[in-house]
């Protein structure tokens, strides 16, 4: 259990706008803060010590000008607009960045210093989205994969260490859902989530496996959750969500929908849930800023198991088998990831500001950030449920 009072921050420190995530390494934390460098706005990839929160290098990137306001919608009600919102990669010595104008660049996670940069959008007749990009760079082997591109170059497979494109496919437009990894049926493959649905390929190649349509409108953002053989998929704007249980005969691929259900009632608007024991953990609401509810979601099924309000469009992540859920209003809540029912083992208030990024947990400690400021925690002996 945790303490009744929470646990006093390591650091706090200022993250001027966005809804990037941080990523940690080696007590390091990255993340991609909106500020002026040089008289001009941008978005600014910081790389911050872990134990300090003291700013080791920043580089920054294009403009953080999103062409709306954006921001004057929930807890904080910052204005001014959203500020970046992907997330860095790390691999091995480097840190990779998405921008949201779909600039793809690899940096020295030492000292920020630039290894090759790629602008998608003139490289790769690349056309964004409404709010720009919100998707993050996906590594797996030696590739790097980002939907960015256009007609029959949509989708792009992108060496790591050089930054030349290896591969260009399919057409589909781009959402602001990041793509997903996975082993199904023995082979591995890359799931994209595009504006025409779920479309799974070769890392090696691009190769199509398999598709899955589903439907579009205004954004999609979360992504896929693959669990075993089943892919599930969501977003808002009365969508819905749906699972689809992939099959294999020989060398070829079919999706099949197990469920669906239509509207924001299970829906995602941004926040993809986690998966343990056959059900699905996280924020399932559409606009519900400062009160909409974690869910529990049967995955076979689409049965929701319980609903617990007061968490806004936060989001969950799971440590040692217990979930870590932050609320849009930046409280931090410990709940036992347990299909029985909503059982709360913790809750404080860790930061202020606007809180539409994703907890990170390393080594002990967990990073949290809001358009307002960032800090640690360590949880060391804490977390674990006994």
């Amino acid at each position: 259990m945790w303490p009744n009072n929470g646990f006093r921050p390591m650091w706090k420190v200022p993250t001027p706008n966005g809804f990037s995530s941080f990523a940690v390494k080696d007590r390091r934390a990255y993340t991609i803060v909106a500020r002026e460098a040089d008289g001009v706005p941008r978005e600014v990839l910081i790389a911050l010590d872990g134990d300090t929160g003291k700013e080791l290098w920043s580089v920054a990137f294009g403009s953080s000008r999103y062409g709306h306001d954006g921001g004057n919608q929930g807890a904080g009600r910052n204005t001014g607009g959203d500020g970046p919102r992907s997330t860095p990669t790390l691999d091995e010595h480097r840190v990779y960045v998405l921008t949201s104008d779909l600039v793809l660049a690899a940096h020295h996670m030492k000292d920020g210093k630039e290894i090759w940069k790629r602008d998608l959008i003139k490289e790769h007749k690349g056309k964004n989205i409404t709010w720009k990009n919100a998707a993050s760079p996906v590594i797996d082997g030696n590739l790097v994969f980002a939907a960015a591109g256009g007609s029959s170059e949509s989708l792009l497979g992108i060496d790591k260490m050089t930054g030349k494109t290896v591969w260009k496919a399919e057409s589909d437009q781009i959402t602001h859902a990041t793509p997903v990894p996975a082993t199904i049926h023995g082979e591995r493959q890359i799931i994209f989530f595009t504006q025409k649905g779920l479309v799974s390929v070769k890392p090696a190649d691009g190769k199509v496996l398999w598709r899955h349509p589903f439907k579009f409108s205004v954004s999609t953002a979360a992504s896929p959750v693959v669990a075993g053989d089943i892919v599930y998929c969501s977003a808002g704007y009365g969508v819905g969500s749906t699972a689809v249980q992939i099959k294999k005969a020989g060398d070829k691929f079919t999706a099949d929908e197990l469920w669906m259900v239509s509207g924001n009632s299970i829906a995602n608007h941004w926040s993809t849930p986690i998966h343990k024991d056959g059900h699905l953990y996280g924020m399932f609401q559409f606009k519900e800023y400062g009160d909409g509810p974690i869910k529990c979601v049967e995955l076979k099924t689409g049965k929701v198991k319980w609903s617990q309000p007061g968490f806004g469009p936060g989001n969950v992540i799971m440590v040692d088998n217990q979930l870590i859920a932050l609320s849009d209003a930046g409280q931090l809540v410990h709940i036992e990831a347990t299909p029985a029912g909503y059982k709360e083992k913790g809750r404080f208030q860790a930061i202020t500001g606007k809180c539409w990024s994703t907890p990170a947990f390393s080594q002990g400690r967990i990073y949290v950030r809001s358009t307002k400021e960032a800090a640690a925690f360590d949880l060391s002996q804490k977390i674990a449920g006994k």
